[in-house]
């Protein structure tokens, strides 16, 4: 087995691992893990929902998400700053593209790969990761589950 295909079937594992982790999430309306992994070990972990101390509801009355609703990357990164562990040269496995809010803790956090899942709505966060030289990978999880 090649080095690359190695890699390809780690990225599935920790991808799968990451979509495990989004079932944590309260959040109705979309559900969404991330894992931080470094030297092949899970330095962190994240997954979208209300900051600490608040009630576990996501959307409010109207399924609209409330405003201080924490994605899966702000958490993992963010609980990474509270650790003695560092980010830098690390890889980010989320189980959505990463909104361009979130690519810019990733940028600033030494994260130097993204592996992700589905398509976010929008495509700007994926472009400004392109930009600062974020090695990105798009995995079709349903389309590879049989590895």
């Amino acid at each position: 087995m090649t080095p690359e295909e190695k890699q390809h079937l780690l990225d599935l594992r920790y991808l799968r691992m990451a979509r495990i982790w989004s079932e944590n999430s309260y959040c109705k309306r979309r559900q969404v893990g991330a894992l931080v992994v470094k030297d092949k070990m899970i330095i962190s972990d994240g997954y979208n929902g209300t900051p600490s101390g608040f009630e576990n509801q996501c959307e409010d009355e109207n399924n609209v998400t409330k405003p201080y609703v924490l994605h899966a990357e702000a958490n993992a990164i963010t609980k990474l700053a509270r650790s003695s562990n560092n980010s830098e040269g690390s890889t980010l496995y989320v189980t959505a593209s990463p909104c361009m809010e979130c690519a810019k803790l990733i940028i600033q956090s030494g994260i130097r790969r993204v592996v992700y899942g589905e398509e976010y709505r929008l495509a700007d966060g994926i472009q400004l990761l392109r930009r600062a030289g974020i090695d990105i990978k798009h995995i079709n999880l349903q389309a590879n589950e049989s590895e």
